[in-house]
């Protein structure tokens, strides 16, 4: 069954999953290195993972099975889940695929270059309606992609 894992720490499109993941009953687990709330549902878990660097992306990365998806902004865990044959998706609704992780990992290095040499500062622009809008889109028919393609996932 199509399962959904979140990088949880700093994810700012939780109440969106859960809406999604409630329309069509998915499960749905929450990896932290911290206690955090959530609803009480019986398709919905908080996994606990250790302070250790990467150790929630180790631990979802370990889980994650073919067909199943990770929200993340962490386009490294994009990419160890997609090995695998699971399907990524970021906050702003934009989907990892196996044609787009390349330019993505590159372009992240070289802003984290650009950052480093001081020649952009901060982080990426808070979330706006908009990218929840296009998240909850494009998430959407993530699922309804897998759905379609192995009826029995769902």
């Amino acid at each position: 069954m199509l399962h959904i894992y979140i990088d949880a720490d700093a994810c700012p499109v939780k109440r969106e999953v859960y809406r999604v993941a409630e329309r069509y009953r998915l499960n749905v687990t929450l990896v932290s290195n911290s206690r955090m709330r959530i609803p009480f549902d019986p398709r919905i878990w908080l996994k606990i993972v250790g302070d250790g660097v990467d150790a929630a992306d180790q631990w979802i990365v370990e889980q994650i099975q073919d067909r199943d998806i990770v929200v993340t902004a962490d386009i490294p865990l994009a990419g160890r889940c997609l090995k695998k044959g699971a399907r990524g998706i970021g906050p702003t609704g934009k989907p990892f695929t196996e044609d787009n992780i390349g330019a993505a990992v590159a372009m992240r290095d070289l802003l984290s270059e650009l950052r480093g040499a001081g020649t952009i500062t901060g982080g990426p622009p808070p979330l706006t309606q908009r990218d929840r809008s296009r998240f909850l889109q494009q998430f959407d028919e993530m699922i309804q992609t897998i759905r379609r393609q192995y009826p029995s996932t769902i």
